[in-house]
């Protein structure tokens, strides 16, 4: 059995030539795009969806997530303060995390992933409290299945503890040599190959901060051996900048690039705090840049040089960051402000709406090295999204579809969201599961969380700023 969607206002392929189609079909045979034109037939059989008055695009890809971070958003004594006090302050609280609070972050952020119009989502997990289990990258797995999202699950790590000079409290990392035998297993048990992959697998050590040299140098050679990709913070902010001076003795990428770590199986999240000669080096070793505006500006972090090093030849996606540091999963709202503040720091040479759009669906498959998404035509797998163009927020704005995306729109924009051939979202809501069961359960286990925290730290983190006051 096809789908057929049928009539839609709008199909922006995105593809190279930037083909626009108005009042057209688009059909999708299995987990593939099988034609797009007008006055498609429909077959015996077949599902249609009548997409009149919707705009159809490629699905949104997110290239940089922490899923946990889910359930410990907006909390206030984590408001307003830089990343290292900042992480300081959240290790605590991580430290209680649970493999049912791992399956629910996972199920709470992507699912939001998905209702914003995002079919494809990496996430970055590498807080393993000890006496927790190890198995805490099948259960997102397994969340991103029920849900029917396309994963590259990230099997980050952490190794250098506080008392050997990093950053995260010693129960939260591991030993290096069990950190490796996971990651070896995930890979063997859990990584696709071939067009069309629903999950695949990349080694991800969390930053300069919190992992020695040996274990970047050993996780990439495991990936190599395999053939997966390659992922870490870098260059995100200035502490980080001043750490790797005073421990390495070297600027971020000149640390990277003496441990082997720059080439096109890699992608780094930020790339914030770079000159001209690092920019010039990620584009001539074909780096792969998961771009964070949201969380980067909560942090007051900086502002990614996108303009260059998409110039330079880097290849750049757009990401929500964990949302403990954006307190979203959505998608939208981060090519929006994406948009704005390009336009805001670099003026007329910021970004244009569509190359906002293309960073979020072509720029994001090229970084996680997919050939098969990010632009929709004949055996591009079938991720897409509809659009509800009649909807409020559109009104006296449809005068460019794609401009209209990044700048219009209301509260309920995803109508539909498509993945691997499936309806995954229909009228705004998730298919597969129970969006209320999931909000009561992560809002169950996120509290007692912190209740745990506060007992052992002596800190109450549902306290008021002393300037607020609870009416």
């Amino acid at each position: 059995m096809s789908l057929l969607i049928k009539n839609a206002e709008w199909i922006i392929t995105l593809d190279d030539e930037g083909h626009r189609y108005r009042q057209a079909d688009l059909l999708i045979e299995g987990p593939a795009i099988k034609a797009i034109g007008h006055n498609l037939p429909a077959g015996d059989g077949d599902e249609v969806i009548n997409a009149g008055g919707k705009v159809v695009i490629p699905g949104l890809i997110n290239t940089h997530h922490h899923l946990y971070q889910t359930l410990t958003r907006n909390i206030p004594a984590t408001q307003d303060i830089p990343l290292f006090p900042w992480l300081v302050a959240l290790y605590e609280i991580w430290r209680e995390l649970t493999p049912e609070a791992v399956r629910l972050g996972a199920l709470v952020g992507l699912g939001e992933l998905l209702k914003t119009g995002c079919t494809c989502s990496t996430d970055h997990h590498y807080v393993f409290p000890r006496g927790q289990g190890k198995e805490i990258i099948d259960l997102e797995i397994q969340a991103a299945r029920e849900l029917g999202i396309r994963f590259h699950a990230n099997r980050g790590s952490m190794s250098l503890g506080r008392s050997r000079g990093g950053l995260p409290p010693d129960e939260v990392v591991q030993d290096e040599d069990e950190i490796l035998a996971d990651s070896e297993r995930l890979i063997q048990q859990y990584h696709e190959t071939g067009p069309y992959a629903m999950c695949q697998v990349a080694l991800a050590p969390c930053s300069p901060f919190s992992v020695t040299p040996e274990l970047m140098q050993a996780s990439a050679a495991l990936a190599r051996r395999y053939g997966v990709m390659l992922h870490t913070h870098l260059a995100e902010t200035k502490d980080e900048e001043k750490f790797c001076l005073e421990k390495f003795g070297r600027r971020p990428v000149d640390y990277m690039a003496d441990l082997g770590w720059l080439g096109p199986d890699v992608w780094f999240a930020h790339a914030i705090h770079l000159n001209d000669a690092e920019v010039a080096l990620l584009g001539e070793t074909g780096c792969g840049v998961a771009h964070c505006p949201v969380s980067n500006m909560k942090l007051s972090s900086g502002v990614c040089r996108v303009r260059d090093l998409l110039a330079a030849g880097a290849r750049v996606g757009l990401a929500v960051d964990g949302s403990a540091s954006n307190d979203s999963s959505n998608m939208w709202n981060e090519m929006r402000v994406a948009y704005l503040l390009q336009k805001l720091v670099y003026g007329n040479d910021g970004l244009t709406a569509e190359e906002v759009l293309r960073l979020a669906t072509h720029g994001g498959a090229r970084a996680l090295g997919r050939e098969d998404l990010g632009y929709l035509a004949p055996g591009m797998a079938a991720d897409m999204i509809l659009i509800n163009f009649d909807e409020l927020g559109f009104a006296g704005g449809q005068h460019d579809p794609v401009a209209a995306i990044i700048t219009c729109g209301g509260s309920q924009l995803v109508d539909t969201t498509i993945v691997n051939g499936q309806v995954v979202v229909r009228e705004g809501r998730l298919v597969r599961v129970d969006e209320e069961d999931i909000i009561r359960q992560a809002n169950r286990v996120s509290g007692e969380m912190l209740d745990r925290a506060g007992r052992r730290t002596g800190r109450d983190y549902f306290a008021y700023p002393t300037k607020q006051r609870l009416l």
